[in-house]
């Protein structure tokens, strides 16, 4: 087994590791803490920081098992590597290549960073007004709740050894047919939804609709937008568990529906607006980096480049008129660009793999060696479809069920004179700056 390791592709998913890490801390905690007012700072900063410091804890406790172990239905895994038991640095994981394979603790690392930032990624939507120790509470039960489960749905692949040479044992929506290459439905619509849900049932801020609340520091903004630019290449370019082809074609999409998006944001606020904003730059380019996650090893980069482009237009308006029409507090907008730039990346994912529009259509993992499979377009549009609508039930109602729960024991909503001071202060005892 060990002669099958190629040491390369083993380099370059712990490089990708790394660069994942990097969109958590600092990217996403630059790019959050920018964007609110100075007196929460740095509880946006800490809230990021310990989310992922606890996910990694959680992922090897029970979190890896679970999302990619066989368990008694296909919806999750089961215990039989909690705690890591039998990983060692002699077990080996499957990659999509035939005959090829990554040590297991590689696999392990690289799918921790993304348990890592999912949940990171919420508390944009409810950011200055949650309290610190129950939104850790809830991090915690949201993962083995929601997050592991949708995990093991759209990537649990492998038979009981976790070999391509017995694909008998799949995830839901692996085994509907579902594509998702590097996490549209598993981190930014299941991430977005449960912003949305915490942001309603948390309700506004004070003085939402009323007060000035500007972004302290847009050169933060700006400075976490593009760490999570570069950290995102591992994001989408390691999700094809091995260096060949695919990984250039992950990152070549990834880079140029990035840019698409950022230059089609900036262009609607000229026309809108008569300026193109930094933020809205920033903005783009994340909304472009969430549409092409999902099909970053299934496009090309043309048909990415029109991702990129029309999916600015469609969480522009989300965030700049749905939002402001039903009057939620999505702080940080995290349902507008992750959840809705999600939706829009997963079901074009069924569009843009067709191999007559230069995709790279999917593999039949029903035969070994696999091979690739008829394509069907419509077919396959509705499948992506079926993925989208159960991810946003099952998010939606694990969320708002475990939002309950913990608020009714812990309370999730700081005292009105601890939100007016700020959560440094009231929460942490600090100041992000010392005037």
């Amino acid at each position: 087994m060990a002669t099958m390791v190629n040491k390369g592709d083993g380099a370059w998913m712990l490089v990708s590791s790394l660069l994942v890490l990097m969109m958590s801390v600092p990217g996403l905690a630059l790019f959050y803490g920018g964007l609110v007012r100075t007196k929460n700072m740095l509880s946006v900063l800490m809230q990021v920081f310990m989310i992922v410091s606890i996910a990694g804890l959680v992922w090897c406790c029970w979190g890896y098992s679970m999302a990619f172990t066989s368990g008694s239905t296909p919806f999750v895994g089961g215990f039989s590597k909690a705690f890591l038991i039998g990983v060692t640095s002699g077990t080996y994981g499957a990659t999509f290549s035939n005959n090829v394979y990554l040590p297991e603790l590689v696999f392990v690392v690289f799918q921790m960073t993304f348990a890592m930032i999912t949940p990171a990624l919420i508390v944009g939507a409810f950011a200055e007004r949650v309290k610190f120790s129950a939104l850790m509470i809830f991090i915690v039960l949201w993962m083995t709740v929601v997050y592991f489960p949708i995990a093991h749905m759209v990537w649990y692949w492998a038979g009981p050894d976790f070999l391509p040479d017995a694909p008998t044992d799949y995830g839901y929506l692996w085994g509907m047919g579902a594509l998702d290459f590097a996490g549209g439905t598993v981190v930014h619509i299941n991430a977005g939804v449960a912003g949305l849900v915490g942001c309603l049932m948390i309700g506004k801020r004070l003085g939402f609709g009323k007060e000035a609340t500007p972004p302290h520091s847009l050169t933060m903004t700006m400075i976490g937008a593009s760490l999570l630019w570069v950290g995102w290449f591992g994001f989408n370019a390691g999700s094809n568990l091995e260096v060949n082809g695919v990984t250039a074609v992950a990152f070549v999409n990834t880079m140029v529906a990035t840019c698409a998006a950022a230059v089609s944001w900036s262009i609607i606020e000229q026309i809108h607006h008569g300026k193109p904003s930094m933020l809205g730059a920033a903005t783009g380019a994340v909304a472009g980096l969430v549409a092409i996650t999902p099909a970053s090893g299934f496009g090309a980069p043309m048909t990415s480049i029109v991702l990129g482009l029309l999916v600015s237009p469609v969480c522009y308006f989300f965030v700049s008129v749905v939002k402001n029409k039903l009057k939620y507090d999505d702080t940080l907008d995290v349902f507008g660009v992750h959840c809705i730039g999600g939706i829009f990346g997963a079901i074009a994912t069924g569009i843009v793999a067709d191999p007559s529009l230069g995709g790279q259509g999917v593999l039949d993992y029903t035969v070994f060696p696999y091979k690739v499979a008829e394509y069907h377009m419509g077919a396959q549009v509705i499948t992506q479809i079926k993925a989208v609508l159960l991810t946003i039930v099952w998010s939606g109602v694990g969320s708002a069920v475990l939002y309950f729960i913990v608020d009714k024991i812990f309370g999730l909503r700081p005292t009105e004179e601890a939100e007016r001071e700020g959560l440094d202060i009231t929460e942490h005892g600090e100041r992000a700056y010392n005037m």
